[in-house]
């Protein structure tokens, strides 16, 4: 018996009240996401229960209660208090998947201070462009990442402090650097947590856009409404499931439904700190016994390459229910897990910006191998004609994903860009950016993006960030990044440039430009593929069409040429 139960049925008289029921929670009383996260399970008889599993790449393991998450999200949070951080400070966590990362963002939350998760391979460009705009006043890293926050360090006067969390005394603390080992200070039995309410800033997530760089969509702490009971219905977890998010908390399915969701339903959730293989995988699945794993189409279609054989040396029995989060989920896809798991990927739609699944195949519902699902209950989507912005009375028809406003962990705005935040919207309508039809039976099947923005692996590229970094590369004159088809990634960064005078194209400053890009940005957001080209394609008022690069690499009808300056 699914938590959801039957759709119809759901749907009908569904409100919000229903999940602040549950939490205990009545409108305008304080709510502080940290709290629910761990003293509330703690006060529920839940203490002694455990809430993490952790493993190291090195096969270090650790486990830690809920008790744990309560005293050691305290001694985060009381350090900070020390520091002189208040409510309302910007605290970035950048770090890779360690403990800390975990129970540091329940400790943030604790004091009023915004949590900002970043991606720990961003190089130093990636990690000063997010920093800068948030005007960050510290940030929790690690001894192996501290180099890049030296080198951007001078760049931000902001950045009062600088806490490494392994720190081994070795080598002396640099400017504005200190120390902090969360299982070496001492507990702190009691903090009082900062009264934060449903409007007060919680979570500030970085997203790339087409144009201008990267923006923070600003999250509340009333969005663990949604969290919670989208994690309960759709994951369907259960008070004995052992859970295994596989997102990093750098992306916004990390937090959401990688921390928020299940520490705040009391469940027990595992974490492999380790690079990708489909061997480690299987084995950490079989040892703890993961019984719901949420997961990205490209680690299921990375398993799908190393074949079905593999999977026969693992009890993988244990395994109840499969999500998938971050890009369309291809058909072949499902009907694999279904043969070799026994039971289908639910394929899961949302956004940094929904804060929660808002399209989704729900269990226990039949799986269309390919479409998004249907609607969460509270959520109303439908498709809309780009002309006027108005529903397409009819199924069938391709048009723009449109979200009513209003749920709980819709973004409130973008970080200091609310003329971005206001263009997203049309007609009463939250426009997504993605582009889909709704059939008769009221699934919806993605199409494509509306715009430029890259989907590699699920994660978001702007390719005006990649463009801007290339043209920093000593021998680049001119660059057009668009994606180009991979049958992993589904897409990939492909760069078009052009070289100033005295470079020649060679393999050498091919690879010398991605390395350019890797460290300066991320291996996410470095081409894995370069053109050396004499020119590229522009209207006559200069602006690159990223249109036609883009229509060559997936084999598209290139269309209206008209404004092409040398058509």
């Amino acid at each position: 018996m699914t938590n959801f139960g039957n759709y119809e049925e759901r749907v009908k008289g569904f409100s919000w009240a229903l999940s602040e029921q549950e939490l205990g929670y009545q409108p305008g009383q304080i709510i502080n996401i940290g709290w629910y996260c761990s003293d509330r399970i703690c006060q529920l008889g839940k203490a002694d229960k455990t809430a993490l599993i952790w493993e190291g790449f090195t096969g270090e393991k650790k486990i830690f209660s809920y008790n744990d998450i309560r005293l050691y999200s305290n001694v985060f949070a009381q350090f900070l208090t020390d520091l002189g951080i208040k409510a309302g400070d910007r605290v970035c966590l950048f770090m890779d998947r360690v403990p800390e990362l975990y129970i540091g963002f329940v400790g943030i939350l604790k004091t009023g201070a915004i949590a900002q998760p970043l991606f720990s391979a961003f190089g130093e460009e990636s990690l000063f462009i997010r920093l800068e705009n948030a005007q960050t006043s510290a940030i929790f890293t690690q001894k192996k990442h501290v180099s890049k926050v030296r080198k951007i360090r001078e760049r931000l006067p902001h950045l009062k402090h600088i806490i490494i969390v392994d720190y081994d005394g070795k080598t002396p603390l640099q400017a504005r650097e200190v120390a902090f080992s969360m299982e070496g200070s001492k507990k702190v039995e009691h903090y009082d947590i900062y009264p934060t309410y449903a409007e007060t800033p919680s979570v500030l997530h970085y997203t790339s856009g087409t144009t201008g760089m990267p923006k923070g969509v600003q999250h509340v702490h009333y969005s663990l409404i949604s969290q919670y009971l989208t994690a309960k219905w759709v994951l369907d977890l259960k008070d004995d499931d052992i859970y295994w998010c596989t997102a990093d908390p750098g992306w916004v399915t990390g937090t959401s439904y990688g921390i928020i969701a299940p520490f705040s339903l009391g469940i027990t959730q595992c974490v492999l700190d380790s690079g990708f293989s489909a061997e480690a995988w299987y084995k950490f699945i079989e040892k703890n016994r993961v019984t719901v794993w949420y997961s990205a189409p490209t680690a299921i279609r990375s398993l799908m390459k190393a074949g079905d054989e593999i999977i026969k040396k693992f009890d993988l029995s244990s395994l109840r229910h499969l999500a998938s989060v971050g890009e369309p989920l291809n058909p072949e896809a499902v009907n694999w897990s279904i043969r070799v798991f026994g039971k289908p990927f639910h394929d899961t739609y949302w956004q940094t910006e929904t804060g929660c699944i808002v399209i989704t195949n729900f269990p226990g519902m039949p799986v269309k191998p390919g479409s998004m699902g249907r609607p969460f209950p509270g959520i109303t989507a439908t498709v809309l004609n780009p002309n006027n912005y108005e529903p397409y009375p009819e199924p069938g028809r391709i048009g723009l994903i449109g979200l009513k406003p209003g749920w709980p962990s819709m973004m409130r705005t973008y970080w200091n860009n609310e003329e971005a935040y206001k263009n997203k919207f049309r007609n009463g309508w939250y426009l997504t950016g993605d582009r889909a039809r709704i059939d008769k039976e009221g699934y919806f099947w993605f199409v494509g993006r509306d715009d430029d923005v890259i989907n590699t692996a699920g994660h978001l590229v702007s390719p005006f960030e990649v463009e801007s970094a290339l043209l920093e590369h000593p021998s680049v004159a001119e660059s057009a990044v668009v994606s180009k088809p991979d049958p992993i990634n589904m897409e990939v960064v492909k760069a078009f440039v052009t070289l100033k005078p005295g470079f020649t194209p060679s393999k050498d400053l091919e690879l010398d430009i991605m390395n350019f890009i890797r460290k300066k940005l991320s291996p996410l957001a470095m081409p894995q593929e370069i053109e050396f080209v004499d020119s590229l394609p522009k209207t006559r008022s200069g602006k690159i069409m990223r249109r036609i690069l883009h229509a060559k690499e997936w084999g598209e009808e290139i269309g209206d040429t008209s404004t092409l300056e040398n058509d």
